[in-house]
């Protein structure tokens, strides 16, 4: 598997206190990468190690990209020009890094949904306007990885769906890896394809997509009298996604066959107690791994 970012027991302590401790990160080529977890967990402290804003104390990261195009930065605001224009916006960051040229500028533009944005002025955008200029100034050199924290906090739901739509296309267009933070879990749960958990300055988890689907997501919960010869029915059925160690059975990929699991155990003589849809949520699931809310 290749990894375009890992990192090795990354440290930064301010005085004794840890902002983030031993993180072991991992972040495949071409991926979403949503990085969870509270206000003050050490999200944004990882996030500025990693884009060489701040100096670990300890331990090492490492960017495996063979071009050497480093990576793209969105952490707190974007730093832009109210009083000048996307397109100018982008030409001053462009001309600082030698890569300007109308056309490419008018191309990143329109990759982030602002290419017709014209003379209007940055400081009467929307946020979510702004947002996607400052994704824009993050893709300036054409890095193979982007860093953005909180890129959708404070939206509305338009907003909210073009970050997300602007984000799918940079991975499924562009190839480009995007780590990204947020405390709207099911927004990171609808485009990430591996999540970090982060808790009081530790790497809790560190999940794929698929792997959370194994975990949460939606399934019947089922309980009988003897769960164990429930199982044997119930893969006697052609069902193969079961899951039983204690307490309840649980059956992915047969919610609609709900009624006939339940009616093939009562025939086999058992009792059922319970056969019920679950679904357990991105949020749910970090609720369960944090035991907290996701506010402070």
């Amino acid at each position: 598997m290749e990894y375009i970012l890992t990192t090795d027991n990354l440290t930064k302590k301010y005085g004794e206190k840890i902002a983030a401790g031993n993180i072991n990160i991992h972040i495949r080529k071409g991926e979403i990468y949503g990085l969870i977890g509270r206000n003050g967990a050490g999200k944004t402290t990882i996030m500025r190690m990693i884009s060489g804003l701040s100096s670990p104390t300890s331990g090492t990261y490492k960017i495996n990209d063979e071009s050497k195009r480093g990576i793209g930065v969105l952490i707190e605001s974007p730093g832009i020009y109210a009083n000048r224009t996307a397109f100018d916006n982008m030409k001053i960051k462009c001309i600082a890094m030698n890569c300007f040229s109308e056309e490419y500028v008018n191309s990143l533009l329109k990759t982030v949904g602002l290419g017709d944005t014209g003379k209007k002025k940055a400081g009467s955008f929307s946020l979510g306007m702004r947002q996607r200029l400052g994704i824009a100034l993050a893709l300036t050199g054409d890095p193979e990885l982007i860093v953005l924290d909180e890129p959708i906090n404070g939206l509305d739901p338009q907003g909210i769906a073009e970050i997300r739509e602007t984000l799918e296309k940079l991975r499924d267009e562009k190839g480009i890896t995007i780590m990204v933070s947020s405390h709207i879990l099911d927004e990171l749960g609808k485009i990430a394809d591996s999540y970090g958990i982060i808790n009081n300055g530790e790497l809790i988890a560190e999940f794929s997509k698929e792997e959370l689907v194994s975990r949460c997501g939606k399934y019947l919960s089922v309980h009988t009298d003897n769960n164990e010869k429930a199982v044997k029915i119930i893969r006697s059925m052609g069902i193969e996604s079961v899951e039983y160690n204690s307490g309840n059975i649980r059956i992915d990929d047969a919610m609609e066959r709900a009624a006939e699991i339940n009616k093939a155990l009562v025939e086999s003589g058992l009792a059922v107690d319970e056969i019920h849809a679950t679904n357990i949520s991105l949020e749910d699931y970090y609720l369960n791994l944090t035991g907290g809310v996701t506010r402070e």
